[in-house]
Order: C-alpha cells, then structure tokens, then sequence
C-alpha cells in the first residue's frame, strides 16, 4: 500500500471511530478494534492520536472512551457558520435585488478569506460562484473588512508578503494599515481592480452580540458599471444591510 492510501485508510477509520463512540456513547480499545477489523495496537494509535486534539477523551474508567470535546468545538464553529448563512440570506437576497449586483458573505479563515454565500443579481448574468473559495485578505473589500477587526499585532502576525495581483493591488504593509485605519474609521471598504482588473467590490462588517467583527458582506460587480458614483450611491444599502444582519445576530440589542 502507497504512503497516501495508507494516510486515506488512516482518516477512515479514525472517522469511523468517531461513528462508533457517536453510536455508543463509550468504548473500550477492544470493542473499537472490533468494529473497525484491525489489531488492538492500531486501534490504540488512532484513538490516541484523536485524544490528543480532543476529539475522543477517556471515561472515569480507564481504557474506555467516548466523544472528547474537540467535537463541541468543530459543532460549534459549523453550527455559528451556518447560523450567520442563515441570517443573512434574506438580508442579502434583497441587497442584490436592490443593487442588481452580486451579494457575498466571508468570514476568516486562517490567512485568508472564506466565501461562505453568495447571491447574485438581476445585473449578474453569469457570475463567478465564490461560495467555498478563499481570497486574499489586502486585496480585496471583503479581506479590508475582516482585518479591521483585528488589531495590528493579530494583522501583522497573519499577513506575510502582500502578494501582487494588479497595477493597483496594495504590497506595502505600512499603505495596508493606513488603508485598514479607514476602514475601521467610515464603516465600510472598496476595492477596484485590485483582484482582478475590472472587478470593483465594496464591503462592510457584521458584528456579533460582543460588536465583534466575524464575518463581512459584500457588493461586487464589474468595474464599468460599479463606477465611484455607483459605489457612493450602492455604500448607504450595504451598511445598512450588514447592520441588519449584525442586528439578528444580536450586536445593539438589550
């Protein structure tokens, strides 16, 4: 067997414990060796490889082991992604309907940007599905957005080289800091050409009940029709439509 089949084998029955402990509730070594057809010593190997990122703990009685709460966590994270999809949706549905433009949402994920919805527009005839593809954080609106919720020292130690994409795509960080103070300072960020050329986008943040930056919605469409004048007049419905959104999410509520 291949290094990669091996490591494939490995991720299956470390899941399949997961299924099993899910189904029973506890389990000792034996019993899991058992369900997954393999010897004791390996099943002790994957149980504790996945005690050791908390994702399976042991009983009061030794050698037996059930759910750990690593799994909480992973749930927890899931079920807050797809509470924000959820919220905004309407939100979004109506900003497109109202912009013609297509309508994103992303949050943070590790040293990028993460699409987590999209919506598009009456004025998108084909447009690129982002859903589940991550960005650059400093050369997008949406990427501004989640940095200015971050401050300089978090900023500094996700960023490395700003990478180039465009004439007009921000590579110094000192310009970026600047860049992510006006953010933080009007409420909301731009980007034109500085992705791609000929993709303008203008974004705003979503807060949680703490007023938290977590997740950034989204207009974005091509440049000849999104000019400085459109993005002026397009900024006062997104803001309001992330505030909406931030308001369902419990941010300004007593």
């Amino acid at each position: 067997m291949s290094e990669g089949s091996a490591g494939v084998q490995s991720v299956d029955r470390a899941l399949t414990i997961l299924e099993v402990l899910a189904r029973v509730g506890e389990a000792g070594v034996t019993e899991i060796a058992g369900e997954l057809g393999v010897h004791k010593s390996t099943a002790f190997r994957l149980v504790t490889t996945l005690e050791s990122h908390r994702l399976v703990e042991q009983t009061t009685d030794r050698g037996r082991y059930r759910l750990g709460v690593g799994v909480l966590r992973l749930a927890g994270a899931t079920t807050a992604r797809l509470d924000l999809v959820q919220e905004a949706r309407p939100v979004c549905r109506q900003l497109a309907a109202d912009t013609g433009e297509t309508v994103n949402i992303a949050v943070l994920s590790e040293s990028s940007a993460l699409y987590l919805d999209q919506v598009a527009g009456s004025s998108a005839l084909q447009p690129h599905n982002w859903v589940g593809q991550h960005i650059p954080l400093h050369a997008t609106s949406n990427g501004k957005v989640l940095l200015s919720g971050l401050d300089d020292d978090q900023v500094k130690q996700l960023l490395g080289t700003l990478s180039r994409y465009t004439s007009t795509t921000i590579t110094k960080k000192g310009k970026l800091r600047e860049e992510l103070d006006l953010v933080r300072e009007q409420g909301y960020a731009v980007a034109v050409d500085e992705l791609e050329e000929g993709l303008t986008a203008a974004a705003a943040p979503i807060r949680n009940a703490h007023g938290d930056v977590i997740a950034s919605m989204s207009v974005s469409g091509p440049t000849f029709r999104l000019s400085q004048e459109r993005v002026e007049s397009v900024l006062p419905l997104l803001v309001e439509a992330a505030a909406e959104v931030s308001h369902r999410l419990g941010w300004g509520q007593r």
